[in-house]
């Protein structure tokens, strides 16, 4: 693709997204996702490859329905109450499906199948794109709703989040699948909170984007995208995959990691509400995704190739330049002491 014509359509991805953030209209609001949808579908299929065009017309019809369903809940809003401002949703209806709406177009279950399937058929820039950026302008407007939506239809979006985002990971092989669960589980975990610490969950997304930014450029580096091929990257860059098995542990929440400090904080906010029961389903369900993390660790790292590797030696091959990723690598691994200032911020 043109380089300008790529700078065009980025650029227009942060159009899409300083609309939605600066709107207080819904229909404003509504134009900014759709400005996003479509200046992301050019990048998913600029590959020209089949996969890459079945999971561009995979995401552009889950993310039309979406529109369309969110478009249709705030029309009947301003229909029943004559009110077109962000915050003002009062009418239950039709803010449970205006909240369902942006869950599909976030990847929330139960809207999240299409999720890992559209993720596996782009490539690792395009799809750390669509895990990060492309959450941003939902997620605040889901900030923004959630006051106006009954307490219980969170926790059950995101307790049901966490359980299949846990479980969905668990017998996948693709390392794009298995990001795409990390992905729902860890909206799970920023549902589950946003009613009572909306500070929290804000911290909570940008963890996670740090985090998922360094784990797609980390694989992205070292051009691994199935767990068979973590295991024999070992011999030819061992800094690297070091950084991204500490990545993929944060990720999964193991202290003494950064991933740890966001589901400590929301387990004790949780614990402080009186939900002891749903604060325990939480830690349970972070068991599940820590569990198809170890194994992509131990193929990283306790796992060895074939004795006849036929790829080049590892001082031929070409050093690819790392941009922020040293930074981010510190980010997503060495924040954890932050945690009382963090906490400090919050209350």
């Amino acid at each position: 693709m043109n380089p300008w014509v790529t700078f065009i359509f980025i650029a227009s991805l942060g159009l899409g997204t300083t609309i939605t953030f600066a709107s207080s209209h819904w229909l404003l609001a509504w134009m900014g996702l759709e400005i996003n949808t479509l200046a992301i579908i050019p990048l998913m299929a600029q590959h020209h490859h089949p996969r890459a065009v079945e999971a561009s017309t995979k995401y552009f019809l889950t993310q039309a329905a979406a529109a369309a369903l969110m478009l249709f809940a705030t029309t009947s809003n301003a229909w029943l109450l004559g009110e077109w401002h962000i915050q003002q949703l009062s009418h239950p209806l039709t803010a449970a499906v205006t909240m369902i709406s942006l869950g599909m177009k976030v990847g929330l279950a139960p809207t999240h199948l299409w999720l890992p399937e559209v993720l596996q058929g782009l490539d690792l820039m395009t799809g750390l794109i669509l895990s990060t950026w492309q959450k941003l302008a939902p997620m605040i407007l889901i900030y923004q709703l959630a006051p106006n939506v009954d307490d219980k239809v969170l926790l059950l979006i995101g307790l049901s989040s966490a359980l299949i985002g846990g479980w969905g990971g668990l017998n996948q092989t693709q390392l794009r699948k298995i990001l795409a669960y990390s992905s729902i589980a860890h909206m799970g975990w920023m549902i589950i909170v946003l009613n009572y610490c909306p500070k929290l969950m804000l911290l909570n997304l940008a963890m996670y984007i740090v985090m998922t930014s360094t784990a797609f450029m980390t694989l992205k580096f070292v051009s691994a995208t199935s767990i068979n091929a973590l295991a024999t990257v070992w011999t030819k860059t061992p800094v690297m995959i070091t950084i991204s098995m500490l990545t993929m542990l944060s990720l999964g929440g193991l202290p003494p990691l950064t991933g740890f400090m966001p589901k400590w904080m929301i387990l004790q906010e949780l614990t402080k509400q009186d939900l002891p029961a749903t604060a325990t389903v939480m830690a349970l369900a972070a068991l599940l995704s820590l569990f198809f993390y170890l194994r992509l660790c131990y193929n990283m790292t306790l796992t060895s190739g074939p004795n006849t590797n036929n790829s080049k030696s590892p001082w031929r091959l070409k050093m690819a330049s790392m941009g922020p990723l040293p930074i981010m690598a510190i980010a997503s691994i060495a924040m954890l002491p932050i945690t009382p200032t963090a906490m400090a911020l919050l209350t």
